[in-house]
């Protein structure tokens, strides 16, 4: 067997053969697609550990969606989200009403949430895997699952089209362009001369 086709049965053949590693792939492009946008905003405005703080925070609330109704997406979705709207608005408040930054107050919300989840899931006794309910199982995708990932992704994608449209960047690059060029030609201007 050459090294070629090696490559083509560990890389692909099991694309072509399986249909969930085919959703677990779609699953993976759309968060992807969705997430790295999101990702880039944050870590240019040093935010970066909101995305960390909103994941956890909305373990709380698909815990408590699958204590209510099983494995239900539309249960565990609605909680995550309103867990997570709720730890935003209380790390807000938190931060406007006292003198903690508000990336304190989201780390200390983020932790406590994570340890609320954890314990909600615990205490039902289940033969599920714990780490199945909390983080998922990307081989385990079905047909809702997937659609809610791409409907997300799709929104996110959008909404950010919508928000920074292609005429603020180019304003924005001319801007800069300009007074970067400006700020070297008064350097030449002064180096002329002093020399």
């Amino acid at each position: 067997m050459t090294d070629g086709a090696m490559i083509y049965d560990a890389l692909i053949t099991p694309f072509l053969e399986f249909e969930f590693m085919r959703r677990a792939l779609a699953a993976a492009v759309a968060l992807a697609l969705g997430g790295a946008p999101i990702g880039v905003f944050l870590m240019l405005r040093r935010m970066s550990l909101v995305g960390d703080a909103m994941a956890h925070a909305i373990l709380p609330g698909a815990a408590i969606g699958f204590l209510l109704s099983g494995l239900n997406l539309f249960a565990m979705t609605t909680g995550g989200l309103i867990a997570g709207f709720a730890v935003a608005i209380l790390a807000g408040v938190v931060s406007r009403s006292t003198g903690l930054k508000e990336d304190a107050s989201l780390a200390t919300f983020y932790l406590v949430s994570l340890a609320l989840g954890v314990t909600i899931v615990s205490m039902k006794g289940t033969n599920i895997d714990l780490l199945h309910v909390l983080f998922g199982n990307i081989l385990a995708m079905d047909d809702a699952t997937l659609l809610v990932i791409a409907s997300n992704a799709t929104i996110t994608l959008i909404v950010l089209a919508v928000i920074y449209h292609p005429r603020r960047r180019i304003s924005h690059f001319l801007r800069w362009s300009w007074s970067t060029w400006l700020t070297a030609f008064r350097r030449w201007v002064r180096c002329w001369r002093l020399g």
